[in-house]
């Protein structure tokens, strides 16, 4: 079965930097496309960023777009978010989440097609 594990999250002055992992296993394609969500408190679970694991265009939610960076590596089945720059109000719970289909989608799928999700890791920004 699928598993996701999301580890690097932690606690960080304003202009600090983080790197989130994502441990995945069990996929049936070769080719999944990853994504990462965040959710804050009282609002809703938004997406941050995709990858497809047999490479191809990235996607960046505009509030993130040069501060982070998505990446993969298939030897260790792990997906990478490089937070740079941090800032207060990225504070939210991160998740890493996955669609099996072997598609590699373009841009931000919404997140109820998304069907395999992590337990996801807390990234807090002080100011």
């Amino acid at each position: 079965r699928v598993q996701l594990v999301e580890s690097g999250g932690g606690s960080v002055q304003a202009g600090g930097s983080l790197r989130l992992s994502c441990a995945a296993s069990g996929f049936t394609y070769s080719n999944v496309y990853m994504a990462w969500f965040r959710q804050a408190p009282g609002r809703e679970r938004e997406g941050v960023a995709t990858i497809c694991t047999s490479g191809g265009s990235r996607y960046y939610d505009d509030s993130v777009k040069e501060r982070f960076t998505i990446s993969r590596d298939n030897a260790k089945n792990t997906v990478y978010l490089q937070l740079d720059s941090l800032k207060p109000e990225d504070t939210a719970m991160y998740y890493c989440a996955a669609r099996d289909d072997g598609y590699c989608h373009t841009g931000l799928l919404p997140r109820d097609l998304f069907g395999y999700w992590g337990q996801g890791t807390q990234v807090t920004v002080s100011s």
